[in-house]
């Protein structure tokens, strides 16, 4: 996993993760990366600072820091929505069926109870949760 940081054309800055450079590379050409401000796609790599260890206090966030942290959670849960299918309350059996060839493969989403995502993860499926929908969240 690499992450990025990113800016698109009207200087909104935030962060991407992917599999590894070439995963990028491919996003981008792809016309893909998408400013999770204002849904512009004109997106390029922005200069990065390399992380020194003990150079700041961990515990400390900036207002800055959490805005880019807001932003890159709701691009991420954009991502997901609109290249992904919600499967609602079926998603751990159609993401075993997926897994074990029964179903076509394709990015989905949906629901299951910690328990469930713990089953999943046992029986070797690749599971994560979905940031929450922190617009949702603030109303």
């Amino acid at each position: 996993m690499i992450v990025y940081s990113l800016a698109c054309v009207r200087g909104h800055s935030f962060e991407g993760w992917f599999k590894d450079s070439a995963a990028y590379d491919e996003q981008a050409a792809d016309g893909k990366l998408v400013c999770p401000v204002c849904n512009s796609r004109k997106v390029q790599k922005a200069p990065m600072a390399p992380a020194l260890s003990g150079t700041k206090n961990r515990g400390a966030r900036s207002v800055e820091d959490l805005h880019q942290m807001r932003q890159f959670v709701s691009g991420l849960r954009k991502y997901v929505q609109d290249n992904a299918e919600n499967v609602g309350r079926q998603f751990p059996e159609e993401v075993r069926k997926i897994h074990y060839g029964e179903a076509k493969e394709r990015p989905i989403y949906g629901e299951a109870s910690v328990a469930e995502a713990k089953e999943l993860v046992e029986e070797g499926i690749e599971v994560a949760p979905l940031p929450p929908d922190l617009d949702e969240a603030s109303n």
